[in-house]
């Protein structure tokens, strides 16, 4: 049915959809020419373990081995509920330019005084932040309700998945959830949660004041970043040019991405992979 930039989606029949995950990787809304070996089975197989883990009602069936996973159909609703307890990517950008004002120093990564609710749009050719104004009165996506029902579920499942990642020496920095209904008009939890939906830090090493050290797909953004494609994206964007063609990963990054996905994986489930 479709080519995400990291899953390829088929239908199942029985109002059932097949995920495939891939070993793609995207990064600032870019899909990548290299991929990243063992990534889709490590997002198919955390996916599987929050879904079972979490106690909430999502859209998960059962697994094929090594990396699809069947999944109810939904009518996903177009915004990714992204959560925020620091301040820190685009949230500490737009704090240091104005756009947004928080009761907190200012300072990169600081820890929020309560988690901030930070939706961005879905579906469209780059994700922006949007306000609840822009959901329930604009677009009509959602009811008041239903956004309030959103924003309260979606942060209380960044406070225990924190608490989950707090036992086993993480951080978790920020992350988004997405979610779809039923044909029964049921919210439930979609898609996927995993290093490429979260930003996640060792706490033995935390610091604010300084880039952390990334256990998720940032290692792949200060990658490019390092290589000058984040630049050059940035002004071809601005410019209303072609996007520039992304470099390829060294190998060593590739093998260090492949490598803090297992153990990020083993980690928090304790299995062996």
């Amino acid at each position: 049915m479709r080519k995400g930039k990291v899953k390829d989606i088929y239908d199942y029949g029985d109002d059932q959809l097949l995920f495939e995950f891939s070993n793609r990787v995207s990064a600032f809304d870019v899909i990548l020419t290299s991929e990243i070996p063992k990534k889709g089975e490590v997002l198919c197989r955390l996916g599987e373990f929050f879904f079972k883990t979490l106690g909430v009602p999502n859209h998960m069936i059962e697994i094929i081995r090594p990396n699809r996973m069947v999944v109810k159909k939904l009518d996903l609703i177009p915004i990714e509920c992204v959560v925020r307890g620091y301040l820190y990517g685009s949230l500490y950008e737009r704090v240091k330019n104005g756009e947004v004002k928080l009761d907190v120093e200012p300072i990169l990564a600081n820890k929020l005084q309560e988690p901030m609710f930070d939706p961005t749009t879905k579906f469209e050719k780059k994700d922006r932040p949007i306000t609840k104004e822009e959901i329930v009165n604009d677009k009509r996506w959602l009811t008041e309700e239903e956004y309030e029902w959103l924003k309260n579920k979606s942060i209380g499942l960044y406070k225990n998945i924190s608490q989950m990642a707090n036992r086993t020496g993480f951080i978790v920095a920020d992350i988004k959830f997405e979610f779809g209904k039923d044909g029964d008009g049921n919210i439930l939890l979609a898609d996927s949660i995993g290093p490429d939906e979260f930003r996640m830090w060792d706490k033995t090493k935390y610091e604010p004041g300084k880039s952390q050290e990334a256990f998720d797909k940032q290692l792949v953004r200060d990658w490019l970043i390092a290589a000058g494609y984040k630049d050059a994206l940035d002004k071809a964007r601005k410019e209303g040019e072609d996007i520039p063609k992304p470099p390829l990963l060294s190998e060593d990054i590739v093998k260090k991405v492949t490598d803090t996905y297992i153990y990020v994986f083993e980690k928090l489930t304790g299995e062996i992979f």
